[in-house]
């Protein structure tokens, strides 16, 4: 596949973040590609102990693959009764390749008969804007809420359908995808970065 100058790689195969990603990041004349349109299938391991690093470990691979402008992102759930788990290990914590539900039932398991004051968590994103080699910036967003008891809502993805924000009185997966980028920890983080990009752009 042919990319163009104003390209940018979303270093992500996961198609529900993409969009969301692409919608957050919509910029006059640039482009973004995710894994799936450039038919990436290599796996990268994210050995990071931190959002942050697992952020840059998957732009560092894709543009040394593409030489290509690259975001990329690390997000999860940090739990307070469960001192900050899932953590770096949400995508995967009931296994390597467990899907949200197993995810989700896991979770739940843990916190069964805790009561709503104590099933305090937070969605964290780290986003990362990779340029050049070593040369990149970083942006942070965070939503705090509540573990609910069982899962509601059908939109979004993850852990959304568990995740209750008291001040919406709704749970992620019961919001509008318009209404979850206001909110949500990625659409903050990804803001922030636009501006980034937006300058990078600006300055060829």
């Amino acid at each position: 596949m042919s990319i163009s100058n104003k390209t940018v790689i979303i270093a992500t195969k996961n198609r529900g973040k993409s969009r969301e990603i692409k919608e957050i990041l919509k910029i006059d004349g640039v482009k973004y590609l995710d894994l799936y349109d450039l038919d990436f299938n290599d796996r990268i391991v994210e050995y990071g102990r931190s959002f942050e690093e697992n952020a840059l470990i998957k732009a560092a691979a894709i543009f040394d693959r593409y030489r290509k402008p690259v975001v990329a992102d690390d997000s999860g759930l940090e739990v307070e009764a469960l001192n900050g788990r899932p953590g770096v290990y949400s995508a995967r914590y009931a296994g390597e390749n467990a899907t949200d539900r197993d995810n989700n039932e896991l979770l739940l398991e843990e916190l069964l008969n805790l009561p709503d004051i104590d099933r305090k968590a937070r969605f964290v994103c780290v986003a990362v804007f990779y340029y050049d080699v070593n040369k990149y910036d970083v942006e942070k967003g965070e939503v705090e809420g509540y573990i609910t008891h069982n899962p509601v809502g059908d939109q979004g993805f993850g852990y959304d359908p568990i995740f209750y924000l008291p001040d919406l009185k709704k749970t992620m997966a019961e919001l509008t995808p318009e209404e979850k980028n206001k909110i949500s920890h990625r659409g903050k983080a990804f803001r922030r970065l636009k501006s980034h990009i937006i300058r990078y752009f600006n300055e060829r």
